[in-house]
């Protein structure tokens, strides 16, 4: 995929996790294509390890996999963020 079909599919991926997660994550449009783009790094790295493919299209599957791989790194990003 070309860099700007991935700064897309991670703002989809971002913003769907963003929406799926609980709670107020305090961030911009720009973390969230960060968010997204880092989360189909993870899931297709996962989706990989067990088999179940990868992130080469933009397709439903690999749709799943950024989304679980961005909800991973949210919260990650979550816990590391946490004041308390």
């Amino acid at each position: 995929m070309g860099i700007l079909t991935w700064i897309l599919f991670g703002l989809i991926a971002g913003a769907l996790a963003k929406f799926i997660m609980p709670g107020n994550q305090a961030m911009g449009w720009l973390m969230t294509i960060i968010l997204g783009i880092v989360g189909a790094f993870v899931g297709g790295f996962i989706g990989s390890a067990l088999g179940w493919g990868d992130v080469n299209s933009f397709d439903i599957k690999s749709m799943l996999l950024a989304i679980g791989g961005a909800l991973i790194v949210l919260w990650i990003y979550g816990m590391a963020t946490r004041r308390g």
